[in-house]
């Protein structure tokens, strides 16, 4: 599909809907306005502008037009129209996605995260299963200080196995089963884990958890999710998934070669190339501690973005990084314009009455089941819909609003409850498709994996991900939350 084809796309989907009857319990404007949200989706989907363009089009165009109340239901004024387009910047989660970012660059600048995978290497490589592990741990290790699995595992993670399979003739055209196929099947499998394993492993974790304090009815502090209560509701799951990932695909996908003695004698050379460690190194590695600490017990003096900020300012201080890095960042940057226009997007949908509405069409389609089967049945839904979704991002703004509100709707299904269970599984179902989650496309198009292989793969994976993950979310989460 051309660009010309992209941009009229959701163009036209926000004039047909603009179009249509409204119906019975609707306004216009609500309406109008969830035009202007599918075709925001549609253009997050289709990419004719980059995402963060797009969401503040989007934003920009429903404040513009006036189309979100302001208080009581009354016609917004343009003061208050402006304070629905910029909302989404004064979001906490937002800036703690972006301070994440922060945490990436000085891995990255420092030159830790590339150490941490050498050392892994070097300590568990002679030998293929030692070797997924040690693939598969250098993911874990920094999963909880980078959101981004595309700059972890793809950034950091992929730079140090690539130089792997061609040491044993490994090749995408020669021998990819030797080692090579091994070797990305794993690094593609462990992210997706490890993804969902953190609050903080994934951008998109923390723009879900944004949403569930939106939901109509819903008292934002009641359901709110801390970075320690995800912690505990994913480990059962994450640990059996992590350590599976290695065995299984070693006993359905093997290597054909079984020991690799130049592995830890190549690590060994790189690691005495980049020298000894750094102080920045030292330092941030000392941040990243700092962080974690105050992430699992500093919550009730200072909530988790207040927690990034202050690391961030000690980063900046002691030159791990410096302001120059900060503002050059421009992933950072639009990454923190995307999901502020996102969430502003999506709380827009409960502003102008859309999701109680949609929430009470299907609740009464749902009543008379139980709030068990609601569960279950809502998180099938939104793990296996993102076949139909390139993008985790536009999968959450688009879908989980709508769930939330069902969910809402019906009579004994807890939110905090739903919420975590929707918000949990967003990074193993990026195992399902080649385009199914950042560093995807990086590892499909390797060619170590056939491309056949690689969707069999996915769908298998992504199956077995979903079963454990449903049996914890369905009778372990209740007991933590």
């Amino acid at each position: 599909m051309n660009n010309k084809m992209k941009a009229i796309l959701p163009i036209a989907v926000t004039v047909i809907i603009w179009l249509l009857p409204v119906p019975d319990g609707l306004t216009a404007n609500a309406m109008r306005y969830l035009g202007i949200f599918l075709g925001v989706i549609l253009a997050l989907i289709l990419e004719p502008l980059p995402n963060s363009a797009v969401g503040l089009i989007g934003c920009t165009l429903a404040g513009a037009l006036r189309l979100v109340p302001g208080p009581n239901g009354k016609v917004a004024t343009l003061g208050q129209s402006l304070g629905f387009t910029l909302s989404g910047f004064v979001d906490s989660t937002v800036w703690l996605i972006f301070v994440a970012y922060m945490f990436a660059m000085g891995y990255e600048k420092t030159g830790l995260g590339k150490r941490i995978a050498l050392l892994l290497m070097k300590k568990l490589g002679g030998k293929a299963l030692g070797l997924g592990f040690a693939t598969a741990l250098a993911d874990l290790v920094l999963a909880p200080f980078i959101p981004s699995n595309t700059a972890r595992s793809a950034g950091s993670v992929y730079p140090v196995v690539k130089n792997i399979p061609p040491m044993y003739g490994s090749f995408p055209e020669n021998e990819p089963r030797k080692i090579g196929a091994y070797l990305m099947w794993i690094c593609i499998a462990t992210t997706s884990v490890t993804s969902s394993m953190f609050f903080t492993g994934l951008a998109p974790n923390l723009l879900a958890l944004s949403l569930i304090g939106k939901t109509p009815g819903v008292d934002a502090a009641a359901v709110s999710i801390t970075w320690m209560d995800w912690f505990w509701c994913m480990l059962p799951a994450g640990v059996i998934l992590f350590i599976l990932v290695p065995l299984l695909t070693y006993v359905i996908y093997p290597p054909t070669q079984k020991t690799f003695a130049e592995t830890p004698k190549w690590a060994g050379g790189e690691l005495e190339k980049i020298g000894p460690i750094t102080r920045q190194e030292i330092m941030m590695a000392i941040m990243a501690f700092i962080a974690l600490v105050l992430w699992i017990f500093g919550s009730k003096l200072l909530n988790a973005t207040m927690v990034a900020l202050v690391v961030l300012c000690l980063m900046v201080i002691f030159d791990v990084i410096n302001w120059n890095d900060v503002i050059s960042n421009k992933s950072a940057w639009n990454t923190l314009t995307w999901f502020a226009t996102l969430v502003a997007m999506a709380s827009g949908l409960e502003k102008v009455g859309f999701l109680k509405w949609l929430g009470a069409i299907f609740a009464h389609y749902l009543a008379g089941s139980s709030p068990f089967v609601v569960l279950f049945g809502l998180m099938a839904l939104f793990y296996f819909s993102h076949y139909f979704f390139a993008s985790l991002t536009a999968h959450t703004t688009a879908l989980m609003p709508v769930l939330l509100a069902t969910g809402a709707a019906v009579p004994g299904v807890d939110i905090r409850l739903l919420g975590m269970m929707l918000a949990g599984c967003l990074g193993i179902m990026g195992i399902l498709t080649p385009y199914g989650t950042g560093p995807s496309p990086v590892y499909y198009n390797t060619g170590y994996i056939e491309k056949k292989t690689f969707w069999i793969f996915g769908s298998v994976y992504g199956f077995i991900f979903f079963a454990v993950y449903a049996v914890f979310a369905m009778f372990w989460f209740p007991k933590i939350l």
